[in-house]
């Protein structure tokens, strides 16, 4: 099953500062939310144990409980900045916290969080431009800056190419202070180069950059970036396998899964699949997103049939 981390493009261009377990913390409790159904709001906690933090990042069991510990002392604590338009068009810089509650229990290695109602719109808010990713694709990722580039790239999947990023604006996006490494020669080798590292050995995509100067001076960077080549996995086919009844994920493109989803929503079949108020909109995006997981796709599929998709 995949686990997808969804941020909405807003977020994944605010300027925050984030340790690498508090990123690493906030991305299992998207996970969490999505996996399980429950949705993110302002007033139910999302539980994420310390075990899934190990198994998700391969750190070791007797310094993951007391970083965790500490993550959550200090995640309390942190803000982010985002902009928005005020109804007449204005600017509005904003400044919120990640988090209005957040605890650790000793008895059971988990912690609980609740996120500040200013960031929940922009998690949950799908209808609109987003990116997503596997939680996998960053599971490698040993620093938070990689984490935070990795980010900020695949927002330009589409393309595979950034625009110029001011010299500035950038070190605000990966969350490097005004008072750390203010020469080029110490940013470039203490965070770019080790993040362009990381991303490039543990992750689905390969990174170049290229610098932009005024003068003599570097005032802003660009990326360019390539899907790696995923190795192709070829599967038997059993003779004996009814073709009526796949045994096998087929997947679809994003144009037919949206659309099935739109059909498949208003299904009187699909109602136990529903959560609270959502509208048949809110619906269809999530059962485009289940058809994506071959345990769900192979439980849709005798609907999908039915509404008149073929493999062939």
């Amino acid at each position: 099953m995949k686990e997808l981390v969804v941020k909405d493009n807003a977020l994944i261009n605010a300027s925050y500062n984030l340790d690498l377990v508090e990123q690493r913390l906030i991305l299992l409790a998207i996970v969490e939310a999505r996996e399980s159904g429950r949705g993110i709001n302002a007033n139910d906690p999302l539980f994420i144990h310390a075990e899934s933090y190990i198994n998700h990042f391969g750190v070791h069991r007797n310094t993951a409980y007391q970083a965790l510990k500490d993550a959550c002392k200090d995640l309390f604590a942190r803000q982010f900045s985002y902009q928005e338009l005020s109804p007449k068009g204005k600017v509005i810089n904003q400044m919120s916290r990640w988090v209005s509650q957040i605890g650790y229990m000793d008895d059971g290695a988990t912690v609980n969080l609740i996120f500040a109602p200013a960031i929940i719109p922009f998690i949950t808010r799908l209808e609109e431009q987003f990116t997503s990713y596997e939680l996998k694709q960053i599971s490698g990722l040993t620093t938070a800056y990689a984490v935070r580039l990795y980010e900020l790239l695949i927002a330009w999947r589409s393309t595979g190419k950034t625009p110029v990023i001011e010299l500035s604006d950038f070190r605000q996006k990966l969350g490097v202070l005004e008072t750390e490494y203010s020469r080029m020669h110490d940013f470039k080798k203490r965070v770019l180069d080790p993040a362009i590292k990381n991303v490039n050995e543990h992750t689905d995509i390969t990174i170049k950059v290229e610098q932009h100067k005024t003068g003599r001076s570097i005032t802003g960077f660009s990326f360019k970036f390539k899907q790696k080549q995923q190795p192709k996995i070829e599967k038997p086919i059993d003779p004996k396998r009814d073709p009526n009844t796949p045994d096998f994920f087929i997947k679809m493109t994003d144009a037919q899964r949206h659309l099935f989803a739109n059909k498949m929503s208003e299904m009187p079949e699909m109602s136990k699949y529903s959560q609270g108020t959502e509208s048949y909109q809110q619906f269809a995006i999530r059962i485009a997103d289940m058809l994506l997981e071959p345990e769900k796709f192979r439980t849709f599929y005798p609907l999908l049939v039915q509404l008149g998709f073929s493999q062939k």
